[in-house]
């Protein structure tokens, strides 16, 4: 755990003194401080491409009255620097009117360890795995023509400092690790890419040679990707394959579930609660509880504990993902919900772990009830508006279906729908939930957060398909 004030002038008891008396007339607010050590590691092209270290350390200070949130940040920790944050915050909340919300539950469970991932592996072992990777790839199998390999690491200790003295405390790891290879045959080139990753050390994931099975799940997609043939375009039915798919949920249904866009009525959603929303076995929760995954947090960025948040239930609207701010002004509670990139930003209700529950049916019975569509067992790069939850998804690894068996590989398949909508066409829930691999990075206001994913396999009866086919 870092100490921050062990390097500076500044005391706990100024600290104190200096929030308490910036906060006294507000709704809420609070001193957010970090320590950040991050690393990443590159092989590309036969060779280690680059090698980072980096640490960052700050404060983030933030006084709300009304529906006005003020904000000030400093990469300095000094009596000066925040007494400097006080006024900048005082002079944009001219009129405080408010009485401070001091109510924080309180948790014992932490979900992860208060480890450093970076420190507890040598960069020369990283090196040596990284070196290993391609190594293999290159000997499994000849027509592979690139190799690109990555850890990624980080460690950061958090402390927030509440009016009246309170302090809540935390020490986030996460470590990511990525294989992307390229294969090439008859003058076709093709990628296949996969990764994994969550809040525990290197050697959880890779120790028994764990990462041969990373580099044989990318060999595999680029090898598909090496047969497929153009997608076909129109309307038809979609079977997603469990886990990673989630994302399509997590972009098209997720963000509409979020506080913000609810209070100021920019969701499809916002006027919904209680109402039919989704097919009956349709249940979606965002859950922050879930022991060292990628989106888990023992509690939010402003101190209180995450938890299970049901969002819809047998296809009724029941929720929303909540921070303090918006759920004071929508009248109700925060479901440690309240998440930012880091000290520099401010809080926004963000999305966790995104999950659609089990149902009964097997992806068999699924598939064998399609007479003409696609299986999309993953997903890369999509768009999607929020207001309107209108995506479009493109696929990076599918397949068609014909009379009820899955047929060839395509490329280029996108699918194009939007969120409530294609939740009322699911008519086929599996019993197969699986969570993403741990690679998930969620984008909201020019913050980027980790998170994770997670759903069974599911029948979309009615869903737009573009393809490439002529």
């Amino acid at each position: 755990m870092s100490n921050f004030f062990n390097k500076s002038d500044l005391t706990r008891q100024d600290t104190d003194k200096i929030v308490s008396e910036t906060l006294k007339n507000c709704d809420d607010g609070e001193l957010y401080l970090e320590e950040s050590k991050s690393e990443s590691i590159l092989l590309d092209d036969n060779k280690i491409k680059s090698s980072n270290y980096s640490s960052d350390l700050g404060f983030g200070f933030r006084a709300i009255s009304d529906e006005v949130v003020a904000y000030s940040y400093s990469n300095e920790i000094s009596k000066d620097s925040l007494k400097s944050s006080s006024e900048n915050l005082k002079s944009t909340l001219k009129s405080i009117k408010g009485t401070y919300n001091h109510e924080i539950p309180k948790t014992n469970k932490k979900l992860y360890e208060d480890i450093n991932p970076i420190e507890q592996k040598t960069l020369k072992s990283k090196l040596e795995i990284l070196n290993k990777v391609n190594e293999f790839l290159r000997k499994k199998d000849g027509s592979v023509k690139q190799v690109t390999a990555s850890f990624a690491g980080e460690q950061k200790s958090i402390e927030i400092i509440r009016s009246g003295g309170e302090v809540i405390t935390d020490v986030r790891p996460l470590i990511r690790f990525n294989v992307s290879v390229m294969l090439e045959k008859n003058g076709r080139k093709e990628t296949g890419v996969y990764g994994i990753g969550g809040r525990q050390s290197y050697d959880d994931y890779l120790k028994n040679d764990n990462w041969k099975n990373v580099c044989e799940e990318a060999l595999r997609i680029a090898s598909v990707n090496l047969e497929s043939k153009p997608a076909p375009a129109g309307e038809m039915k979609v079977v997603l394959g469990p886990g990673w798919p989630a994302i399509l949920i997590h972009e098209a249904i997720g963000h509409g579930l979020e506080g913000d866009f609810n209070r100021k009525k920019t969701s499809a959603f916002h006027n919904l609660m209680g109402q039919k929303v989704a097919s009956e076995g349709v249940t979606i929760v965002d859950d922050g509880t879930i022991d060292n995954r990628r989106g888990s947090l023992t509690i939010d960025d402003e101190g209180t504990p995450t938890e299970r948040t049901v969002l819809i239930e047998k296809g009724i609207l029941k929720g929303f993902m909540q921070d303090r701010h918006n759920a004071r002004l929508m009248n109700t509670k925060s479901t440690g919900s309240g998440r930012r990139e880091n000290y520099r930003h401010i809080v926004l209700p963000r999305m966790r772990n995104t999950m659609m529950l089990s149902g009964n049916q097997t992806q068999d019975e699924m598939i064998k009830s399609v007479d003409k569509g696609i299986f999309a067992v993953s997903f890369g790069g999509g768009q999607v508006d929020i207001t309107s939850g209108k995506f479009v998804f493109n696929c990076t690894e599918a397949y068609e279906i014909n009379n009820g068996k899955i047929s060839s590989p395509i490329k280029g398949a996108t699918l194009i729908g939007d969120g409530p909508s294609i939740l009322k066409e699911v008519s086929m829930v599996g019993n197969d939930m699986m969570m993403d691999p741990g690679i998930g990075t969620c984008g909201k206001a020019g913050q980027g957060v980790p998170v994770g994913v997670a759903q069974p396999s599911i029948l979309i009866d009615k869903m737009t398909v573009g393809g490439t086919k002529l």
